[in-house]
């Protein structure tokens, strides 16, 4: 192996800076530390001075045990023209606790000078005030150059100066960026060699934008020119056309470039997982041509591509699948994934023999063809394997459910959910009300089974996701549904349903919900 790259997470915020995403905190909490049992060195969790949800994460990461990532809290240098004690975005930085800390300065003059208002030679002062600061206070710090290639092209002196100032003041890492992710790859790669030749040993990283779609080959190749860190998104997730995508990043590293750059060195194959995790979680279409990962990146539909790859792979897949977690597809007819549900069984010490891998292999390509996807979803499936391995135990079963909604005289929408369940033969109606039919449903469901099993009270609902599959089909569409439950340990678990109709996936999800946590 070559020398490690470190690879920095950037999804919490930069990735949550893209239209249409928002986590909630519990969202950051859980993808933090998927993004640490995969093996990533560095987890950016916000920028704690600028909202209360990313003060509340960095309260709440602080008790959870993380094994690979070190989690670092983001923030811009200081004001201008103040005093660094007055400042309230380095107050907040101390109050995350963390380790780590990364400052973002001012690299081109044109941003000083006609976006900010200031001069050049307060913005060094800022930079080197900054910095210093925090490592008066035993902070490691990284530097992100903002805008960095944009300011050596346009000043290169004043840009090296910025870089030499975060140096001088203790900054471990020197991060140039690529803000508005206009460079070409031939510009990357000489301005960051001329960089490297400039600082010698010191650390160099790389934060591109895809402004030109070029951020995932603009980040490769500044390993070549020296750098050792690369920052980005999962999913390539970010403000304007997104960040350098990791998805990507990370297997050509490993797989092409022959470099180590995540901690634990057989993770590569839950790539394909990882991905589909965020993208459920940020509320995302995973999309089917996604490198490497997409539900397309190994499917072969053409008659003499079948041909070729039945002889052997090489000829139309440039790695093997499975090295990521992904499978080869040939349109249809699918070949066999069952060494994934083997494996996944192992995981949950679940013991499958050969047929029961082999049914359960066809059930769940039989269910993603309707719509189910779980990989975000591992409640429901430990439920499927359980059955097929004969250890799940039926809490009930369902006699009927209808759920009316209606408006009161004030003329707000409320809900009513009437449900019968039988347990061990059993009856149990009940009622439950709400200004939403699911969280009826909840309550009535709730309400049922709390008369046979006390511990009921001790779950509750987190999240509730719906998700069109293919709208052309209007109000007929599938719809799938993804609900967040947690217990009292704050164990949070997630089920999928799937249906035409949307309550009745709701019913779904909730149910398998409660089937998980009682047989627990």
């Amino acid at each position: 192996m070559k020398k490690k790259i470190f690879i920095y997470d950037t999804t919490l915020r930069d990735g949550s800076q893209g239209e249409n995403i928002s986590f909630s905190v519990d969202e950051k909490i859980r993808i933090a530390k998927k993004l640490d049992q995969f093996g990533i060195d560095y987890i950016e969790g916000g920028w704690p001075g600028s909202n209360p949800k990313d003060k509340d994460f960095f309260k709440k990461i602080k008790k959870e045990k993380l094994k690979n990532a070190k989690i670092v809290a983001f923030s811009s240098t200081r004001r201008k023209n103040i005093n660094i004690s007055e400042d309230e975005n380095f107050k907040e930085l101390l109050k995350s606790q963390t380790d780590f800390i990364t400052l973002f300065g001012k690299t081109w003059d044109l941003h000083v000078k006609q976006i900010m208002k200031n001069s050049l030679k307060e913005n060094l002062a800022m930079i080197k005030d900054s910095i210093k600061f925090l490592k008066l206070k035993n902070k490691k710090v990284f530097y992100d150059a903002e805008h960095f290639f944009d300011g050596y092209k346009s000043n290169p002196e004043y840009a090296i100066e910025t870089l030499k100032v975060a140096l001088k003041s203790g900054a471990e890492f020197l991060v140039l960026c690529d803000s508005n992710g206009g460079t070409l790859h031939n510009e990357i790669y000489e301005i960051t060699k001329n960089i490297k030749s400039i600082f010698g040993k010191n650390k160099l990283g790389i934060h591109t934008h895809n402004d030109s779609g070029l951020a995932v080959a603009n980040s490769l190749i500044a390993v070549d020119a020296g750098i050792e860190m690369i920052q980005g998104t999962i999913n390539g997730y970010g403000e304007r056309c997104g960040n350098a995508d990791l998805i990507s990043i990370i297997p050509n590293l490993k797989l092409k470039m022959n470099y180590e750059c995540i901690k634990i060195r057989n993770n590569l194959s839950d790539l394909k997982s990882l991905s589909n995790y965020i993208s459920e979680s940020a509320n995302m279409i995973s999309q089917n041509n996604h490198p490497f990962v997409g539900k397309s990146a190994f499917a072969h539909k053409g008659g003499i591509h079948v041909s070729a790859v039945l002889k052997n792979p090489k000829a139309y897949e440039h790695i093997d699948p499975k090295l990521i977690g992904n499978e080869r597809r040939v349109i249809i007819s699918d070949l066999s994934g069952k060494s994934n549900i083997t494996y996944k069984a192992k995981e949950m010490n679940i013991k499958l023999d050969d047929k029961e891998a082999k049914g359960l292999t066809q059930e769940i390509k039989l269910l993603e063809n309707k719509g189910y996807q779980f990989d975000a979803a591992d409640a429901s499936f430990e439920i499927l394997m359980l059955k097929y391995s004969n250890k799940f135990k039926k809490i009930f079963d369902l006699e009927y459910f209808q759920v009316i909604i209606e408006k009161n005289k004030e003329k707000e929408s409320f809900s009513r959910a009437i449900i019968k369940i039988d347990v061990k033969g059993k009856k149990q109606l009940a009622i439950g009300e709400a200004s939403g039919p699911v969280g009826a449903l909840d309550i009535a469901m709730r309400e049922a089974l709390g008369k046979f099993f006390p511990k009921i009270k001790h779950m509750s609902l987190v999240d509730f996701k719906v998700r069109v599959i293919d709208g052309r089909d209007g109000t007929g569409a599938i719809v799938r549904v993804l609900i967040d439950s947690k217990d009292k340990n704050n164990k949070i678990w997630t089920t999928i349903g799937v249906s035409k109709d949307l309550i009745d996936a709701s019913f779904m999800a909730l149910a398998d919900s409660f089937n998980y946590y009682l047989n627990q």
